[in-house]
């Protein structure tokens, strides 16, 4: 009886050590023939082969975010999906194939600054201290026009001519008939003096971002540095509205920290900014009422919670929201 039973787990022994030997000899063969490696999917569509998922997402999240003089951002129609599989090792991979293919699926906007006369576009620049600086320049010149001139930012899938500050200057000069004296600020910063009670008189209303408003951080000196906002305290995909009617200039991924942002233009130099979205229900260009819907608030971008932030911007410059709501 024992000698059966030795026998019988001989037996076994055996079986298992062959079971073995078979595994890691197959093992063995697929790691010499084959290799882990992406397929590469686009819309639904195969097409092609990725030996690093990470750095082509890397690259063309890159693409996205802005490459290039006055690019500000890429919107993308197709993105790709990855789906691990093992392969024999002399598969030919074609991650530049595959990034050009998102890049043709992609609309690049331009971001640039417009002087603007009675609100109506005049001329471009590059940067917003150019198109302040020529502001600046007009008024020290007692140029006629100083008074009804803005700056507005805009994004566009065109880029047009570009003006120097010298340029914008010697184009939008005029001289007036009967001399005068004009006081000049000295100073013009992007975010009002967060100690100021007031602003400038806006001739239209705005209403809340969101619904049962809660303030979580008021406009003003935080952390060190100015706070050009207000921010709301609410839930992911709480929905986020227009404060006021006016145009989508921009409704994308800003790189600058504010995440996924909508800015809406006013008129007269006025500007809203919505940022940390989590998704975006409006496109650039699109005309929206007061109370319309044009985003889903997040915590996307340079966050710490969920919430909505919201700025008041008057010719480039950011004031106290809570003057005007």
């Amino acid at each position: 009886m024992i000698r059966r039973t030795l026998v019988a787990l001989r037996a076994s022994v055996k079986f298992i050590a062959i079971f073995i030997i078979a595994a890691l000899l197959i093992t063995g063969i697929i790691v010499f023939l084959y290799k882990p490696i992406y397929e590469v999917y686009i819309d639904g569509e195969f097409v092609g082969y990725s030996e690093d998922k990470q750095k082509l997402q890397e690259r063309i999240n890159a693409y996205q975010e802005g490459e290039g003089e006055h690019v500000a951002f890429v919107l993308l129609d197709s993105v790709p999906t990855y789906q691990l599989c093992m392969l024999k090792k002399d598969v030919v991979t074609n991650d530049e194939e595959i990034f050009n293919r998102v890049k043709e699926s992609g609309t690049v906007y331009y971001k640039y600054y417009a002087i603007a006369m009675n609100n109506e576009d005049q001329l471009s620049v590059s940067t917003f201290q150019e198109a302040q600086e020529a502001v600046n320049e007009l008024k020290a010149k007692n140029s006629a026009n100083v008074d009804s001139l803005s700056i507005i930012e805009r994004y566009s899938v065109e880029l047009g001519e570009l003006k120097q500050t010298e340029e914008a200057v010697a184009a939008l000069y005029n001289k007036k008939k009967v001399s005068s004296t004009a006081v000049v600020s000295s100073t013009n910063t992007s975010v009002a003096n967060s100690r100021s009670k007031t602003g400038p008189n806006i001739a239209m209303s705005f209403r809340y971002p969101v619904d049962s408003p809660r303030i979580s951080s008021r406009f003003g000196t935080r952390w060190g540095r100015q706070h050009a906002g207000t921010d709301f305290a609410v839930p992911t995909g709480t929905n986020v509205y227009a404060s006021a009617p006016g145009t989508v200039t921009f409704a994308g991924w800003n790189s600058g920290g504010y995440g996924y942002l909508v800015i809406i233009s006013h008129g007269n130099g006025v500007q809203t900014y919505y940022a940390h979205n989590s998704k975006i229900q409006c496109t650039v260009g699109q005309t929206v009422s007061a109370g319309e819907l044009i985003a889903k608030a997040g915590n996307t971008g340079r966050s710490y919670g969920s919430h909505c932030h919201f700025e008041i911007r008057v010719n480039g410059v950011a004031y106290n929201p809570e003057l005007y709501l």
